[in-house]
């Protein structure tokens, strides 16, 4: 089976090798997502002191940020919000965080409720307290 990889220039480009998503059949994988702002470092409610670790964050401004990315790639790559199917999302803190991302999440996807599995890891590859990993049809 043939595959299709695509990049959105709307969405923040990844931090490897790797595309924003790869279409196979009528499946639309993205790879994990977090909440930067393309064409810069800059992490959207992430203060960080000068040795780049973080000093604090704001979870709500890193959800809104992280769903409107996915959002754009899964748009960017010929797909639409309501086609997402599963999301896999982790947190580096589910304790204080999970309350504020559960409730983004609802208004999010108010019209579309896909499958869900959230887990707590220690750290993501940048200075970043979620990251989304999410499969849409297309």
């Amino acid at each position: 089976m043939s595959s299709e990889k695509f990049d959105s220039n709307r969405a923040p480009e990844p931090v490897g090798a790797y595309p924003h998503s790869r279409k196979v059949g009528n499946l639309l994988f993205l790879s994990g997502v977090g909440p930067r702002e393309r064409g810069t470092k800059k992490i959207p409610g992430v203060d960080l002191d000068e040795n780049g670790e973080i000093v604090s964050y704001d979870i709500e401004k890193q959800c809104i940020s992280v769903f409107n990315n996915v959002k754009t790639i899964v748009e960017d790559s010929g797909a639409k919000w309501e086609n997402v199917v599963d999301v896999t999302v982790f947190l580096t803190n589910m304790k204080a965080d999970f309350k504020t991302y559960n409730k983004l999440y609802a208004e999010f996807f108010k019209d579309n409720q896909p499958c869900r599995t959230t887990l707590e890891i220690k750290s993501l590859p940048t200075p970043i307290a979620i990251e989304l990993k999410v499969i849409a049809t297309i």
